[in-house]
């Protein structure tokens, strides 16, 4: 009885450790079918951040409001931010190929909901040498383990200059 409890457990151990081992790969080698494998298993915690109140206060999430650069329809995607000198900053560690992020940079322009405040942001892609600083110890491990090379600035837009174009 113990031997076959062992057997099962072991291999759920290993097969929870392969499918590691295939994120960590997929991610960092930007792998488009693995990348894919996890962008769609990803689909399935969109929706429940959005419902948890992502972008209110005390949620760990920030939403996204944009605009589809082809069908025009307007999208909510939650993300994660991080303060960078009064503005955000965002890893990306799927790489700069996601929807969300093609439709936001061809806008020039969004709406982010953090903390319970909305911003009037404009995006742009920055140097990996230029977030760093702005990471924890611990996102700056998971940028490594994951080879993280690509980040984006949202940059609010002020109000004295909001107006301008």
């Amino acid at each position: 009885m113990w031997m076959w409890i062992l057997g099962v457990v072991g291999g759920l151990v290993v097969l929870v450790l392969v499918a590691l081992t295939g994120l960590v790969v997929s991610m960092r080698t930007k792998n488009r079918r693995g990348l894919a494998v996890v962008r769609r298993l990803g689909r399935f915690g969109r929706p429940s951040a959005l419902r948890a109140g992502a972008g209110e206060p005390g949620t760990r999430t920030s939403v996204i409001h944009h605009v589809g650069r082809r069908s025009g329809t307007a999208y909510s995607t939650p993300i994660g931010v991080y303060p960078m000198d009064g503005d955000f900053l965002v890893f990306l560690p799927y790489g700069p190929d996601v929807d969300w992020l093609r439709n936001v940079l061809a806008a020039g322009a969004a709406e982010l909901r953090t903390g319970g405040e909305t911003h009037q942001v404009r995006p742009r892609l920055a140097e990996p040498a230029e977030a760093q600083p702005y990471l924890s110890a611990w996102d700056r491990r998971v940028v490594r383990l994951f080879g993280v090379t690509d980040f984006l600035v949202l940059e609010r837009v002020r109000a004295d200059v909001e107006g301008t174009p």
